[in-house]
């Protein structure tokens, strides 16, 4: 499978039509289709239902269109590590995190290191801590940002003194707004949204005790930027970390904080003998110094 042929076929895939796709790679319609069949022999599946005006992915095209975009990126990713120069050094550091307080610290980080190499520039990928190190274990994400409770077996890391702080947000007219902090008993009953993460979950059943069996869960999340929406509209309270909720808008959401306290830790971690491109050897370098 060439990688030539891969461009090939998501460029179909996002065009939705053979002529029009043909037109962008600037190639003949013809080739294009010849090429996209062999891919499919090769498979030994059908990637495409070919309708009159419109090209439809099968379950398998799908599938494929998720690996082919990995796969892409990560060419990309490795040509651009394998032309930097260190004389002059360029390229692209990647760094995933979740919507932490502690990603308070990159700015400045960020700006100082690029006074020293201001040809680097850099991707935030913002997810969970398990999908950045899914992606990190992928070589697509070079250094994590990671709420703990998280294995860092494979990893090199530091732990960051920033501590992350349990919080429920909510609609300002809320009943709760009116308390200076929420109690396990506060949220019995209430309707709840919680975190995806299993591991954060269980930390915070830990801190419920015997209440967590009371909680009425009606959504779970894995980021609090969609919540925040259903908080506005009053169908639930939201259990997260602070993290940019500091940066809305008061008169829209607000958050008390949890009774007794509850924080959680986070590290900038990279995966353990990854072989990295000079950019991100660099930061990595310039982390352990001034973290």
């Amino acid at each position: 499978m060439e990688i030539r042929v891969l461009r090939y076929f998501l460029t179909v895939a996002r065009e939705e039509n053979i002529t029009k796709a043909a037109e962008v790679l600037h190639i003949t319609q013809p080739t294009l289709s010849r090429q996209l069949a062999q891919l499919e022999n090769t498979l030994g599946v059908q990637l495409f239902i070919r309708g009159t005006r419109k090209i439809v992915l099968t379950n398998e095209g799908m599938l494929m269109r998720r690996r082919a975009e990995e796969i892409l990126e990560l060419v990309d990713k490795t040509e651009r590590e394998l032309i930097e120069q260190d004389e002059e050094l360029e390229g692209v550091v990647v760094i995933g995190c979740g919507d932490l307080k502690a990603v308070q610290i990159l700015p400045e980080i960020i700006r100082n290191f690029r006074e020293i190499y201001p040809k680097v520039t850099f991707d935030l990928y913002t997810a969970t801590a398990d999908h950045v190190k899914d992606r990190m274990d992928r070589g697509l994400i070079d250094i994590g940002l990671l709420l703990e409770p998280i294995n860092m077996d494979k990893y090199d890391f530091i732990r960051l003194n920033q501590k992350e702080r349990w919080v429920v947000s909510m609609h300002p007219d809320a009943p709760l707004a009116k308390k200076d902090y929420v109690t396990a008993e506060d949220l019995a009953g209430v309707p709840l949204m919680m975190p995806h993460r299993l591991n954060v979950q269980s930390e915070l059943a830990s801190w419920f005790g015997d209440s967590y069996e009371k909680l009425n869960v009606i959504f779970k999340i894995n980021l609090p930027a969609n919540g925040s929406v259903m908080v506005y509209h009053r169908l639930a309270y939201a259990l997260t970390v602070t993290g940019s909720i500091e940066f809305w808008d008061n008169d829209k959401l607000v958050y008390r904080p949890l009774f007794p306290e509850l924080t959680a830790t986070s590290a900038l971690a990279w995966k353990r003998h990854q072989p990295f491109g000079r950019a991100v050897e660099k930061f990595i370098e310039y982390l352990k110094v001034h973290i």
